[in-house]
């Protein structure tokens, strides 16, 4: 099942802000890989779908006037229901989901919109701590600046635990990576800032 068309498209008005930093995170994936579509939930070639709670996200790329961005390399990447990365270096004891994609990299169309289609991932261990729910962006397109960010889960108490997050600020800058989900889907937009000349 495609993930597109889900969402009516959102207005422009609720743009207020730059998409602020957030890091890449030690778990970037190390190799390339065949099946890198929308669908996250399946990989090619494998009949099993991936353990977890299915959601949709969708979105728009957008610049800081409202207007939407064509050409946009997405790179997502996250945890699977478990809490692990399909990664050498993860120290998570979680077991790996063999028919969990993890890592998706798709393109914006005229209207900037992308949707994807993967599981809510889980949250793992870091240090002392535990690190919420949260999925990974990598965004790039010639003539805006590169970014990095993270999207979370509304009412994901670990939010408020999370050092990472809890550094965005204002507070009201920090929401705009917090996705509300209600039955499954969600909407994550991306606003770009222009590279300086």
């Amino acid at each position: 099942m495609a993930a597109g068309n889900l969402l009516a498209t959102p207005s422009i008005s609720e743009v207020h802000s730059i998409t602020p930093y957030q890091t890449e995170g030690p778990f970037y994936p190390q190799h390339d890989q065949l099946d890198k579509d929308a669908d996250l939930t399946r990989v090619q070639g494998r009949s099993e779908k991936a353990a977890g709670e299915v959601i949709f996200v969708s979105g728009r790329v957008l610049d800081m006037f409202g207007n939407p961005i064509e050409g946009v390399l997405i790179d997502i990447w996250q945890a699977n229901k478990y809490g692990r990365y399909d990664h050498a270096n993860d120290p998570n004891p979680a077991p790996l989901d063999p028919n969990f994609q993890g890592w998706a990299q798709l393109m914006t169309g005229s209207d900037g919109v992308y949707n994807i289609m993967t599981i809510k991932p889980g949250a793992y261990p870091q240090g002392d701590a535990w690190r919420p729910p949260h999925i990974h962006y990598g965004l790039s397109k010639r003539g805006y600046k590169e970014i990095t960010t993270q999207m979370y889960f509304k009412d994901d108490p670990l939010n408020d635990l999370d050092g990472l997050l809890l550094a965005v600020k204002p507070k009201a800058l920090r929401e705009t990576l917090i996705v509300d989900f209600k039955t499954g889907i969600g909407k994550f937009d991306v606003v770009l800032a222009t590279r300086n000349r």
